[in-house]
C-alpha cells in the first residue's frame, strides 16, 4: 500500500513515517506538512491511503485518495465528516494498521468503529497481554521493540519521551522475565526457549 503522512507536527510525521517504513506492505511514497503541499502531493503521487494527522482541508483530499483521520480529542472528529478517523491515546499501533488497510480497501464509506469490530473478542488463543499481563501501552510498546524500533522512535511514534519509554521497557522486563531486548522479544513472540 503507498501511503501519504501529512502532519503539520514534524514529531508525528517522523514517527509515523518511521513505524510505517518497517511494514513490508506499506510504503511511504510522501511526507507533507501544510495542507497546500499535502493537496498537491497527493494530486502528484495518487496515494493508495491518506494518514492526516490534525486539521486539514478534508473534503479536496477525499475525492482524491481515501483518508484515515488522526484526532486529538473526540470532540475534533465531528468535523471528519464521515472520514474513518482515530483518537491519538485510544488506538493502539494494530488498530491503526488494521484501520489503514480497510480505510485503503473500502474507501471512506466505512468507519474505523466498524473496522475494529472485525476483531474477534472469542478467539480462544490467549494472547501474548494476557500471558503476560501487559497493560495496553505496554504491549503496544512491546510491540514497537518487537518491530526493532528504538526507544527514540518509539517515543515519537506513541507521543510520549524516552524517559517513558524506559520506564515502559522496565516494567516490561520484569513481567516478561528479562534482562535484554533479545529475551524480551523472543518470550513476546513465544519463541524463547528454558535456560
Amino acid at each position: 500500500m503507498r501511503v501519504l503522512v501529512a502532519s503539520a507536527n514534524p514529531v508525528v510525521r517522523a514517527g509515523l513515517t518511521a513505524l510505517l517504513s518497517l511494514r513490508a506492505d506499506l510504503r511511504v511514497v510522501a511526507v507533507t506538512g501544510t495542507p497546500h503541499d499535502t493537496l498537491t502531493t497527493a494530486r502528484r503521487t495518487a496515494p493508495d491511503l491518506i494518514v492526516l494527522d490534525g486539521p486539514m482541508p478534508l473534503p479536496p483530499l477525499t475525492s482524491l485518495s481515501p483518508v484515515l483521520l488522526l484526532t486529538h480529542t473526540a470532540a475534533a472528529t465531528e468535523a471528519a465528516d464521515g472520514v474513518p478517523h482515530l483518537v491519538h491515546g485510544a488506538f493502539t499501533v494494530d488498530d491503526l494498521l488494521r484501520a489503514m488497510r480497510a480505510t485503503a480497501h473500502t474507501g471512506a464509506g466505512s468507519t474505523v468503529s466498524n473496522i475494529l469490530r472485525f476483531r474477534n473478542p472469542t478467539s480462544q488463543v490467549q494472547s501474548p497481554v494476557g500471558r503476560f499481563g501487559l497493560s495496553a501501552r505496554e504491549a503496544e510498546v512491546m510491540d514497537l521493540i518487537a518491530s526493532g524500533m528504538t526507544n527514540q522512535q518509539i517515543a515519537a511514534t506513541c507521543f510520549i519521551t524516552e524517559k517513558t519509554v524506559k520506564n515502559h521497557i522496565n516494567r516490561i522486563f520484569a513481567k516478561l522475565d528479562s534482562t535484554t531486548r533479545g529475551e524480551a522479544i523472543a518470550s513476546w513472540l513465544g519463541t524463547r526457549t528454558a535456560s
